[in-house]
């Protein structure tokens, strides 16, 4: 693909910024293409590790795991970042034609008063996000849970989730998506999110079954010559770099061509991705 058309594709693709005003209309528009757009590729973005609470624990994961539940029961999440496709790799439309991927921007994160981690602050701030906008005209998150779960996205055996590195992502969702604070034990957590989230694909994962595939999300896109459109530490285009690299793989990166011939995610997953979570 020449320069130019790489410009056009980016350009081509719509990043919409979802607010209080129209959380209802773009809910209605997944609840309208989730079945023909299955893959639910998710990002988010949220106030960093601020605290490191003490304990002691039989192995890393579950240290791992205190301090992911000790967070996100904390803080709150600041933007989800949603990219539906089908089986080919192709983006839901507009109306008028345009590709689209959702960024959902929530109000509950107030970033005068709520405790957070500076650097991880700065990094946002840095990317362009308007915590004063976000505070003022931000998503409801009662209201966007409510919504979601009546979509047809979560519970859903017939939606498969795709990741990249997932445990934070999924326990600032759950928190929102049940109202409660994170279960007790990281396999109480396993569970929760098998429930809600029943197939999952986390591309971390699946990159130990790659003899040369490593490192970060920026990295691997670099691996897979998969450039990025929009803005790195956005949800809205995090999601979409994870969607494209799952397609990507599902290509033949791992020689497969069907998604249910990669591994999907099991307690060892989750056993093992808690033990590397790296602290931002």
């Amino acid at each position: 693909m020449s320069n130019e058309d790489k410009a056009a594709a980016a350009a081509a693709v719509e990043i919409r910024d979802v607010w209080a005003d129209n959380l209802d209309a773009e809910i209605a528009m997944i609840r309208e293409i989730v079945d023909d757009f299955p893959f639910v590729a998710m990002d988010t973005e949220f106030p960093g590790i601020a605290i490191r609470p003490l304990g002691v624990f039989k192995c890393f994961a579950d240290s791992n795991y205190h301090v992911l539940r000790a967070n996100v029961d904390l803080l709150h999440l600041i933007q989800l970042g949603l990219t539906f496709t089908n089986g080919a790799g192709l983006l839901p439309t507009s109306s008028w034609g345009r590709p689209i991927v959702w960024q959902f921007n929530f109000r509950e994160f107030d970033v005068e008063n709520d405790i957070s981690n500076p650097e991880s602050i700065e990094l946002l701030t840095k990317s362009g996000i308007d915590f004063i906008k976000n505070r003022e005209f931000g998503v409801d998150a009662k209201r966007f849970a409510e919504l979601l779960m009546s979509s047809g996205v979560v519970l859903n055996h017939s939606v498969s989730w795709v990741t990249f590195h997932c445990p934070y992502d999924f326990g600032y969702l759950l928190k929102i998506l049940t109202c409660r604070m994170l279960p007790e034990t990281r396999e109480e957590f396993h569970q929760l999110v098998k429930i809600f989230f029943p197939v999952l694909y986390d591309i971390k994962h699946l990159m130990r079954f790659s003899n040369y595939l490593h490192g970060g999300l920026n990295k691997l896109a670099e691996q897979l010559a998969v450039e990025r459109i929009g803005i790195s530490h956005q949800a809205g285009s995090d999601s979409l770099l994870t969607a494209r690299m799952l397609m990507c793989i599902l290509c033949g990166s791992f020689d497969y061509h069907t998604s249910d011939k990669i591994p999907s995610c099991c307690a060892r997953f989750w056993r093992i991705l808690l033990a590397e979570i790296t602290i931002r």
